[in-house]
């Protein structure tokens, strides 16, 4: 800094208390300085000065051009163009109040002076008290300071007596260092933790947030001794504050709160977030319309972005940053307020995108340079550089614009403004970081869609806060107790220190405790509700009142490891050629019996949740695993339906009871799939488990063969009458009997012999769903699958033409005859469809559980199986769903207690259900996830082809061949990678890739990437288990012989066509 002139060390030996008092006041002058400088924009310059002058007139309460208080001002002759206070510098020191700011003195006559000079010369904060205030800003994510707290749109102050007319103003059009210029946006997210980051998306005051990858700090200031960023003041450098605080006000630092305490009592804390509306308020406007409801989310790979559906079909509603999410996390139920028309996006509608949201490349409304440019924002949404609207004809506010000629369209934008259930959790898995001189500690958590987290240093381990590096690897389980309006980080205690990250253990924990999956001990209490005499035999009484079934031919089929068996089948040849076939079902609802501690708890678990090595289960494992399960050679209680079919899979009759059965056979798939390959007449040899002797291997194999025909032909039957499979591979391991790691990876088969179980349980699941609704028609639960969303199916249906694809997508059978018939029979078709598979699974809604009573009967029907009624029945040791559907089945038989649930209860109960059983799902792709991470890193890197599957502006998804794995890669990522480029041809995108040569006296080789692209990945390790897939440079083509056809793109990557 510059040395003060003799004038400027007057001023200030004249003034020295008020230096003083102000000392934690910010620079706003130096800001506001600095502003008009890098501001090309006179329009701007003029407004920024006129709303200074007017926000010193309305503190003050004086009318525009009236003299400033105190004893005999100086008369002087006024600018005629100005309406300011005289100067400062020649009144006395009585005559400044105490709530003035050096910005508000400033600023008074800002068109007769230079400002530059200004700034530099009347300068009243010296560096040490700057980097006092410093130390009040927000920690960052490692442990430096940040602005996440501070961002935020510039608070324009009117005069009560003239207000000014003001530009209107979106939170985008003012970044780090002021308004924007004229220059396309830019995003502080280029890279993230697993390489660059994704398509460019444009800055606003949210993008630097508490949470995800560590955010871009604001460049620093030029200026020798400056902060970064002036506390209390907004990141363009202007005053943020409405008023000053009351002379009587005092702030005192809170654990845990972010940056914008203030010393000596000179600030207030800027607002982060709104504050919520009242429940009573939400209801009324829910009600009127005016609110919408949805769950929130998070796009885990963009944080900064969300999104609700509506409740109708149209597109999903998008929330942009942490701050319109105002404090709700991933899967909250929340209601949202709907932002004026003029901050909607323009998204491209791009069907090759993620699945996180149907779009993925977000943007703002293009802003031109200049009004009369040649480009055009759509509909007058956009604002040009100065904040001010484009001439245009105003766009209705009520709904979305049409899809344009380039595939943009306008997405409604919203903010969240209550939180109607809490469903996330509020428990993170991460890791400590140490903040100097602070009595908290900071909770960097691993998934970026929560905020990072204030914990008190008592709750850290002994030693972390004199050697916090010993703990850098260590998982911790933090629950967020808080999270104030005034922070941009919550409030937590830690709860757990979990173990080393990348070891199994540690991380799978992690994953049940921020999935909320109870994988604790059963309680005492719940174990009395179980049988106490051991071995339990079938009581006298409970026989005599059930169908005696112990001496057919009833067996299981199941994946070798399953303990839990409680499906059974049987089939028998009668002697007018029609087959007797048997579903048996275990009777879970005898063991557990409504309004009992065993009940409440499965009713509150809802679902086994399994893991890769090991399973959760929603009951005590007696009854998972002995008295409920149908292991051989034990009677064992059941509900049984029981078909008379024709060889053609016609029902002459049907019977549904309670039953005791005994099963003579415990097969696995692998097992079935024996029987169904082996001649009739021949038995395999070896390798099959005991037989009870009553039932001969030979009767065995007959009934399975009899059931895989009949199962063949009442497939062909579901298909023909439109119904829908979209079959997704799965990842299977072997792992070491001792220490469970992962010794290899398969891709698991789905044969013949799980379609034939796959069958007979869809049609017990609708024989079910009939009874319980012809006998409850208010209270049956029952299982409905929407149909997908129209225009997501349009944009896809779009898409499919234009590759030549005869997809028909116009119902759920049309769709599985087209995608079996347009994938084709080469060495690629099971991959090709798979990925065409993921791109139709886009527009898919998920099916839920219901209470008939709460839903109108047309919205009942189930879009996949193509029918009216449908339930689940077959698996009630691993569904508290199922125990439901017995019970109902057991009132409707006669001689059970029923089900006591109203049909509110019942749809809170089934609500619940889903819940769980969609996070049951995800816990278990998160156990796959993490097993192969691990086998990554014990045998990697893993080279494999891969296909595209969707291309975006600057990356890629892939698809492995060899472990069926998904994979993003980004072009700012590949090493050797010279240029490439993006075009949209109509909505199929494409990139073109530019290699420097191997030599550098060959030409760059080009490769070409569209959807089924071939290309070569490897597999590689990044921080802890996370692994990332680089593309491989692609092998130079050989040159073609002199008498050959010339080739005009030889150096292109293998394509395949898309049949």
């Amino acid at each position: 800094m510059d040395p003060p002139s003799g004038a400027q060390r007057a001023q200030q030996s004249r003034e020295p208390r008020r230096n003083q008092s102000q000392s934690s006041a910010p620079p706003r002058k130096d800001a506001y300085a600095r502003l008009l400088s890098q501001h090309s924009s006179s329009r701007f310059r003029l407004y920024v000065e006129q709303h200074a002058r007017h926000m010193t007139f309305d503190r003050e309460g004086l009318e525009p051009g009236a003299p400033p208080p105190g004893p005999n001002p100086p008369q002087r002759k006024r600018d005629p163009r100005s309406n300011d206070s005289p100067d400062c510098s020649d009144s006395p020191p009585s005559m400044k109040t105490k709530d003035e700011t050096p910005c508000s003195v400033h600023m008074e006559n800002p068109i007769t002076h230079n400002p530059l000079q200004d700034a530099k010369g009347r300068q009243g904060v010296s560096n040490r008290q700057r980097r006092g205030q410093r130390r009040n800003t927000p920690p960052s994510q490692d442990g430096d300071v940040g602005c996440g707290d501070e961002l935020g749109p510039l608070n324009n102050v009117q005069s009560r007596k003239n207000p000014l007319p003001e530009p209107p103003q979106t939170p985008h059009n003012i970044g780090p260092n002021g308004p924007e210029q004229e220059k396309p946006p830019q995003t502080p997210h280029n890279t993230g933790p697993n390489g660059p980051e994704q398509e460019k998306h444009p800055q606003t005051p949210h993008n630097t947030g508490p949470n995800g990858p560590e955010e871009e700090n604001p460049p620093k200031s030029k200026r020798k001794g400056l902060p970064k960023n002036p506390q209390g003041a907004s990141p363009s450098g202007l005053d943020s504050s409405r008023a000053p605080p009351s002379k009587d006000m005092k702030l005192q630092p809170r654990g845990g709160a972010s940056g914008g305490s203030t010393k000596g009592g000179r600030g207030v804390k800027k607002p982060v977030f709104e504050s919520y509306m009242s429940p009573q308020e939400v209801s009324q406007r829910l009600k009127r319309g005016e609110l919408l409801q949805g769950q929130l989310r998070i796009n885990p790979k963009k944080y900064h972005e969300a999104y609700i559906s509506p409740p109708d079909d149209s597109w999903d509603i998008f929330l942009d940053g942490v701050a319109a999410r105002n404090r709700a996390l991933n899967g909250d139920l929340v209601a949202v307020q709907l932002l004026p028309r003029a901050q909607w996006k323009v998204v491209r509608a791009d069907p090759e995108g993620e699945g996180s949201s149907e779009s993925d490349v977000q943007k703002e409304a293009p802003a031109c340079s200049d009004v009369g440019g040649a480009s055009r924002a759509p509909e007058g949404t956009s604002l040009t550089a100065a904040g001010e609207p484009l001439e245009g004809p105003p766009a209705p506010s009520s709904e979305e614009g049409p899809p344009a000629p380039s595939g943009e369209r306008l997405q409604r934008t919203a903010k969240v403004v209550y939180i109607v259930e809490r469903k996330h959790s509020r428990a993170a898995v991460g890791f400590l970081k140490p903040l100097p001189d602070k009595p908290f500690a900071l909770f960097s958590p691993s998934d970026h869609r929560v905020p990072r987290v204030n914990v008190p240093l008592d709750d850290c381990p002994g030693g972390f806060s004199s050697c916090p590096s010993a703990f850098s690897s260590t998982l911790f389980i933090c629950r967020i107790t808080g999270w104030e309006a005034d922070s941009s980080f919550a409030e937590g205690r830690l709860a757990k220190t979990l173990g080393q990250a990348g070891d199994i253990e540690p991380e799978t924990e992690g994953i049940l405790t921020e999935n909320d999956v109870d994988s604790s001990d059963f309680p005492p209490e719940v174990l009395d509700c179980l049988p106490q005499d051991t071995p339990w035999t079938v009581p006298p009484q409970e026989l005599s009142r059930r169908r005696d079934l112990r001496k057919e031919c009833v067996f299981t089929i199941d994946p070798a490891t399953a303990r839990d068996l409680d499906d059974a089948l049987s089939c028998k040849l009668l002697p007018d050629g029609n087959f007797e076939v048997g579903v048996h079902i275990a009777d879970v609802s005898y063991f557990v019996e409504e309004n009992t501690p065993l009940d409440a708890a499965a009713s509150q678990r809802a679902t086994s949740v399994y893991l890769v090595q090991k399973v959760v289960p929603m009951l005590p494992r007696l009854l998972c695993e002995e008295l409920c399960s149908l292991n051989p050679l034990t009677d064992r209680l059941a509900f049984s339906i029981v078909w008379k079919l024709t060889p053609e899979g016609k029902i002459l009759s049907e019977w549904v009871g309670r039953s005791v059965i005994r099963s003579c056979m415990k097969l696995s798939y692998d097992h079935a799939q024996s029987l169904i390959e082996a001649p009739e007449g021949t038995v395999p040899v070896g390798g099959l488990p005991p037989v009870d002797p009553d039932h001969p291997v030979e009767r065995v194999h007959q009934a399975v063969l009899h059931l895989h025909a009949i199962a063949q032909k009442l497939r062909a039957q579901r298909f023909s009458n439109g119904a829908l499979r979209l079959d997704q591979v799965k990842m299977s391991f072997t792992l070491d009997r001792d220490t469970m790691m992962p010794q290899g990876c398969y891709l698991y088969q789905y044969r013949d012999s799980n379609r034939l179980v796959e069958e007979f349980m869809l049609l017990a699941n609708m024989a079910a769903a009939h009874r319980i609704h012809r006998n409850f028609p208010e209270r049956a639960l029952l299982r409905c699958h929407p149909p997908p969303k129209t225009k997501m199916v349009d944009e896809l249906q779009e898409l499919f033409d234009q590759l030549g694809l005869e997809i028909d997508l116009s119902s759920s059978g049309a769709l599985h005859r087209s995608l079996h018939a347009a994938v084709g029979e080469d060495e690629f078709s099971s991959v090709r469809k798979e990925v065409l598979t993921h791109m139709c699974a886009r527009p898919m809604q998920v099916a839920l559980y219901f209470c008939s009573g709460r839903l109108s009967p047309e919205r009942f029907r189930h879009y996949a199986l193509n029918v009216p009624l449908y339930t689940h029945f077959t698996s009630p040791i691993r569904r508290y769903a199922d125990i439901l559907v017995h019970r109902l089945l057991g009132a409707s038989l006669g001689g059970g207690p029923g089900l006591s649930l109203s049909a509110e209860q019942l749809q809170k109960q089934a609500s619940l259900c889903n819940d769980r059983k969609s996070t049951s799902k995800r816990v278990q792709e998160l156990s796959s996830e993490l097993f192969f991470g691990v086998f990554v890193k014990e045998c990697g890197p893993l080279e494999s082809q891969a296909m595209v599957m969707g291309v975006l502006n600057e990356s890629f998804d892939v698809m492995l061949l060899r472990y069926r794995v998904q994979k993003r890669i980004y072009c700012k990522s590949v090493g050797g990678l010279k240029s490439f480029r993006h075009r949209k041809l109509g909505r199929r995108s494409e990139l073109s890739l530019e290699w420097n040569p191997e030599n550098p006296k060959d030409p760059p080789v080009e490769q070409v990437i569209t959807l089924f692209t071939l290309v070569d990945v490897q597999l590689r390790t990044d921080a802890g288990l996370k692994f990332s897939a680089a593309l491989q440079r692609p092998p130079r083509p050989e040159p073609e012989p002199a008498a050959a056809e010339p080739v005009t793109d030889g150096s292109r990557s293998s394509e395949l066509s898309p049949v």
